[in-house]
C-alpha cells in the first residue's frame, strides 16, 4: 500500500475488446464453499422453522414459507451477504400474541405492514440509530422471550398444550405434571439428549460426526425412534398447499394494530441489525485465506428485511428476521457470498414441495423440545455477567420481567424507562467532600459533574485557604461545561494568589494529573510535592554524571511517597484475586508510548506485550524465541481477554530501519527480528491496494505509511495463531488496530473489519473523556 497508488493500465472498453466469436457465454457460478454452507444451513433451518411455527400456533407451512423467503429475498436484497434470515425464535412471543388477538390471516397482514415500515426506516437511513438501544435492553428482551418460549414449550414436551400467557403456563404446570404422557416425554428427552450430547462426541470420529447439525440429528433420531417403535403421539400435519391461507386485512382498533406493527418492526429490525454486526465480527475473525466479504450495509439490510417481510406476509408466512444460529453456521461452514443464503432458501422450497411425507413423521414433542432448548439458550449467562459488571442489571431485569409479564413492547419500554432512570440517577448523584491532610487540602468529587453539582463544588473549593496546596480529585467519567468553567476559574484564581492546585482524575484505577502553581509557598517551596518533576530531572542530566545515576532511585522514592498510598488498596485486591485483564495490548517498545496514559487504564486492566516495531511473528517463525506467541496464547486461553489491540505510532525507528534495510547486510539481532516486518513492507509496496489514510488525510511520509500498514499486517498475523482463530470463531474475542501520533498526542482507532479497506475508515479516538 502506498500513499499514492500507481497509475493503473486502462481497461479496454467493449468496443476495444478483441472479437471472440467462439467464446462461451457468461454463466452463473456458485462456489463450492457456498454449496456446502447452504446445505448445512438448510439442515438446521428445516426443523427449527417447523418448531418455531409450532411454538407460535401458526400453520406449520408458515415456517417453511418464511425460511424460503428469508433465504431468497432477504439473502438477495439484504446488506449483510452472509446473514441467514427466516423465522426467528425472538419473534415467537410477538407472533403468538398477534395470532391469539387478531387471527392468522390478520397477523400475515401485520407482517406486511411491518415490512413496509422497515422499508421506510431503510430509506430514512436510521439503521445505525437503532443500534443506540442499550445492550441491556436488547439482552433483557431476548431473555424474556426465551423464558416465555421455554415455559410454553414445556407443556408440549410433557404432552399437553400451552396457554396464552407465561403466568397461565406456570400456574398450569402442576396439573400438567399430573397428566404426563410417557410417549411425548420420551421423545422430548431423546431429542434433548441428542441435542446436548452430539456436539460433545469425543475423538476423531466425533469430530467428523459433529459436522452434522445437532438439531437435525436430534429431530431425526426422535422421528426414527417414534416410527420404529410405533408410538402414538401427535405429529407434524402439513395440509395441502392449495388450502394455505394468505394475508388478510387486520381488524380492530387502529391504535392496537399500530402497536402490533410497531412491535413487529422493532423486534425484527433490532434482531436483524444486531445479527448483521455479529456476522461482520465472525467474518473478520475467520482464519485462513478467504474471499473478500464486504462489511454490512445496515440501511440496505433493513430494506432487504422489509422486502422479505412483505413477501412472507403476503404468501402466508411468519415474520422474518436475521437468525444467529443459521448465520453462524453459514460463516463457520465457509460461505463466501450471498449465494449460500439464497441456495438454502431454494432447498427449503424443494423440501416443502417434495418431502411432505417425511416431514409428517416428526413428533411435535421433538420440535417442542428443540425450540425449548433454543429459548433456554436465549437467557445467556455471559450477557448477565456483562450487564452486572457494567452495573446495568436493573435495566436487564426490568426488561426481562416486563417481557415475561406484560409483553414484548411493554417490556422494552419498561427497560428503556429503567435505563433512563439509571442514567439520570448516575448523572445527579455526585458526592463532594473536603478534608485536610498534612497541610494539603483534598477535594474529592465522586460521580458526574454537571451544572447541578456546581454550587456544592464551589462551596467545597472555597474552603481551601489562599496560598494553600490543593488536590482536586475527579472520580467520574463526565463533566459538563458549567462544572468545567467553575473549576477552571477557581484554579486560575487560586494559583494567582500564590497557591497551587493539582487536578487528578481516576479512570480504570490509574491517576492522571495536571497541576498549576504560581509564586512560592510560605515554606519556600513551589507548592508541589518533591516528586522528581520532569524539568528538574532534565536539569540534573545537564550536570555531571553523578546525579543521573540516581534517577531510578528518585523515581522509586517518589512512587513510594506519592503514588503507592493511592494504589495500594487496588493492588492488594489484585494480589488476592489475581489478574483479570480485559485486553491484550501489543505495542512498540518506544519510550514515548505510555500505554496506561493513552488508554486511561490502570493496574489489572491491560496485559501488555512490547517489542521493537509492535510485530507479531507468524506461528513457527520465531525460531527459538516464542515469547510473543506464548504471550498471545496465555492472554487468550488462560486470561480469557476479550480483545487484542495492535498499536503502532508515528516516528517509529523500527519502520525507519525496515525502509532503509538492504539485502545482504549483517545479520544482527535487530535485523533478524525485523524480518517479521517484511510482509508489511511488501504490503505497502503492493500497488493494487489503496493507500493508507489517517483521519481523511494521506500519510505524512513513508515511515507513517509503513507504520499504518504494519498495524493491519500484524492483525492478519494475529488471526493465524490457533488460539486467536478459535476465540474469534467462538465470538469471544475482538481485534482492534490503533495508531498513536506522538507529536499530536492523538490516538486513532482503525475502523474496519480487515484487509486494505481498514484505512478508508479511520476515525479519531475521543480522548476528551
Amino acid at each position: 500500500m502506498s500513499a499514492c497508488a500507481p497509475t493503473q493500465p486502462q481497461t479496454p472498453t467493449r468496443t476495444e475488446r478483441p472479437h471472440q466469436p467462439h467464446s462461451p457465454p457468461h454463466r452463473f457460478r456458485v462456489a463450492g464453499a457456498d454449496v456446502s454452507a447452504s446445505i448445512a444451513v438448510f439442515l438446521i433451518a428445516l426443523p427449527l422453522s417447523l418448531g418455531i411455527a409450532l411454538a407460535t400456533g401458526a400453520p406449520l407451512q408458515a415456517g417453511l414459507v418464511a425460511a424460503a423467503v428469508g433465504g431468497i429475498v432477504a439473502g438477495r436484497l439484504g446488506g449483510c451477504p452472509l446473514q441467514v434470515s427466516g423465522p426467528a425464535a425472538g419473534l415467537t412471543v410477538v407472533t403468538a400474541d398477534l395470532i391469539g388477538r387478531y387471527g392468522w390471516r390478520a397477523t400475515c397482514g401485520i407482517t406486511v405492514l411491518a415490512g413496509l415500515a422497515q422499508l421506510g426506516l431503510g430509506c430514512l437511513r436510521v439503521a445505525r440509530s437503532a443500534l443506540a438501544v442499550s445492550p441491556a435492553v436488547v439482552h433483557g428482551m431476548l431473555a424474556g422471550i426465551g423464558v416465555t418460549i421455554a415455559v410454553a414449550q414445556l407443556h408440549i414436551v410433557l404432552g399437553g398444550s400451552p396457554h396464552s400467557s407465561v403466568l397461565d403456563n406456570v400456574r398450569a404446570l402442576p396439573g400438567q405434571l399430573v397428566q404426563l404422557r410417557p410417549a411425548a416425554v420420551t421423545m422430548s428427552a431423546l431429542t434433548l439428549t441428542l441435542l446436548l450430547a452430539w456436539p460433545r462426541l469425543p475423538g476423531r470420529p466425533g469430530r467428523l460426526l459433529r459436522g452434522i447439525p445437532a438439531a437435525l440429528v436430534a429431530v431425526a433420531g426422535a422421528t426414527a425412534t417414534a416410527s420404529l417403535t410405533g408410538l402414538t403421539l401427535p405429529r407434524v400435519d402439513l395440509p395441502s398447499w392449495r388450502s394455505h391461507a394468505l394475508a388478510g386485512l387486520p381488524e380492530g382498533p387502529v391504535l392496537g394494530v399500530a402497536a402490533a406493527v410497531l412491535t413487529t418492526t422493532l423486534v425484527c429490525s433490532v434482531q436483524s441489525l444486531l445479527g448483521a454486526v455479529a456476522v461482520d465480527k465472525m467474518v473478520a475473525g475467520r482464519p485462513g485465506p478467504q474471499a473478500r466479504v464486504g462489511r454490512s450495509n445496515l440501511d440496505r439490510e433493513l430494506l432487504g428485511q422489509g422486502s422479505a417481510n412483505i413477501v412472507s406476509g403476503a404468501l402466508g408466512g411468519l415474520p422474518v428476521a436475521g437468525v444467529a444460529v443459521r448465520s453462524s453456521a453459514n460463516v463457520q461452514n465457509g460461505a463466501v457470498s450471498r449465494n449460500s443464503t439464497m441456495l438454502h432458501g431454494v432447498l427449503v422450497v424443494v423440501a416443502a414441495l417434495l418431502m411432505v411425507p417425511i416431514l409428517e413423521l416428526i413428533p411435535l414433542a421433538s420440535l417442542a423440545a428443540l425450540v425449548m432448548a433454543v429459548g433456554i439458550q436465549m437467557v445467556s449467562l455471559h450477557h448477565i455477567r456483562t450487564v452486572t459488571r457494567h452495573r446495568e442489571v436493573l435495566v436487564y431485569a426490568a426488561t426481562t420481567l416486563g417481557v415475561v409479564v406484560l409483553g414484548v413492547l411493554e417490556g422494552v419500554l419498561s427497560g428503556v424507562a429503567m435505563a433512563v432512570a439509571v442514567a439520570l440517577h448516575r448523572l445527579t448523584r455526585t458526592r463532594i467532600t473536603h478534608e485536610e491532610k498534612g497541610g494539603v487540602h483534598h477535594i474529592h468529587a465522586r460521580g458526574q459533574l454537571t451544572f447541578l453539582a456546581v454550587p456544592r463544588l464551589s462551596r467545597a473549593l472555597h474552603l481551601v485557604p489562599q496560598g494553600a496546596h490543593a488536590v482536586v480529585e475527579l472520580d467520574g467519567s463526565f463533566m459538563d461545561h458549567a462544572a468545567y468553567e467553575s473549576l477552571q476559574d477557581w484554579q486560575h484564581a487560586h494559583t494567582a494568589q500564590g497557591g497551587s492546585a493539582e487536578l487528578t482524575g481516576r479512570r480504570g484505577g490509574v491517576r492522571t494529573a495536571t497541576s498549576e502553581h504560581r509564586g512560592s509557598r510560605p515554606d519556600g517551596t513551589d507548592g508541589r510535592p518533591d516528586d522528581g518533576q520532569h524539568d528538574e530531572r532534565h536539569d540534573r542530566r545537564d550536570d555531571d554524571g553523578h546525579d543521573r545515576r540516581h534517577d531510578l532511585a528518585r523515581g522509586i522514592s517518589a512512587f513510594q511517597r506519592d503514588t503507592a498510598p493511592l494504589v495500594r488498596g487496588e493492588l492488594a485486591r489484585l494480589a488476592r484475586e489475581g489478574q483479570r485483564p480485559s485486553q491484550l495490548f501489543l505495542t512498540c517498545a518506544d519510550s514515548r508510548l505510555v500505554t496506561s496514559m493513552i488508554t486511561s487504564s490502570g493496574p489489572g486492566d491491560l496485559f501488555v506485550v512490547r517489542n521493537v516495531g509492535n510485530l507479531v511473528p507468524l506461528p513457527g517463525e520465531e525460531r527459538g524465541d516464542d515469547s510473543v506467541a506464548a504471550a498471545i496464547e496465555y492472554a487468550v486461553d488462560v486470561l480469557k481477554v476479550r480483545s487484542i489491540t495492535v498499536c503502532g505510532h508515528s516516528g517509529c525507528g523500527a519502520m525507519q530501519a525496515l525502509l532503509e534495510s538492504e539485502p545482504g547486510g549483517a545479520r544482527t539481532p535487530l535485523r533478524r527480528w525485523l524480518r517479521h516486518g517484511l510482509p508489511s513492507l511488501e504490503r505497502m509496496g503492493d500497488g493494487t491496494r489503496p493507500g493508507a489514510r489517517l483521519a481523511g488525510r494521506s500519510a505524512a511520509d513513508a515511515v507513517e505509511q509503513l507504520g499504518l500498514t504494519n498495524v493491519v499486517q500484524q492483525l492478519e498475523h494475529l488471526r493465524a495463531h490457533e488460539s486467536v482463530a478459535r476465540a474469534l470463531r467462538d465470538g469471544v474475542l475482538e481485534l482492534h488496530g490503533m495508531y498513536f501520533h506522538v507529536g499530536e498526542a492523538q490516538a486513532y482507532l482503525l475502523d474496519g473489519a480487515s484487509g486494505d479497506e481498514l484505512f478508508d475508515r479511520v476515525r479519531e479516538a475521543d480522548l476528551s473523556a
